[in-house]
């Protein structure tokens, strides 16, 4: 029973974690449009607080609980989508830990990047999400 627990809320973290990863870059495109001082500050303050009070703690969260879920059918491992799966994990930690800078970027007023740029960008973790589903639900090889 408390497997299940774990993996429910491995779940719910993971969500979470899409859905910042969804919304912040989203916020991106906006504030490269804004063109007054008032909004490109608002941008600041929810980009800040998206990252660090939602982003990460889920990406904490969905990553330690996906490595206890591990520790409990280490067999999964042997597996290779279980080794695709983790190493789109890294790239989406990867595309994580480029969001960050890209909002440091705007923190710091230096964003180079046109709202076009940022549109396309916010479809990457898309392409991450379904190949994640697939590979943890169907498990093609």
């Amino acid at each position: 029973m408390g497997y299940l627990w774990i993996k429910a809320f491995h779940l719910i973290s993971v969500v979470t974690w899409f859905a910042a990863i969804f919304y912040l870059p989203r916020l991106f495109v906006y504030h490269a449009m804004a063109d007054d001082a008032i909004g490109r500050e608002r941008f600041k303050v929810m980009e800040r607080k998206l990252y660090r009070g939602i982003m990460t703690p889920s990406a904490v969260v969905a990553i330690g609980l996906g490595l206890w879920l591990l520790a409990l059918n280490p067999v999964w491992l042997s597996q290779g989508w279980m080794h695709a799966k983790l190493a789109l994990v890294v790239v989406l930690v990867g595309y994580h830990v480029w969001c960050g800078r890209l909002l440091r970027a705007f923190r710091e007023d230096r964003n180079t990047r046109s709202h076009t740029w940022y549109r396309v960008f916010n479809e990457v973790p898309v392409l991450l999400l379904v190949a994640v589903v697939v590979l943890a639900v169907v498990k093609p090889f």
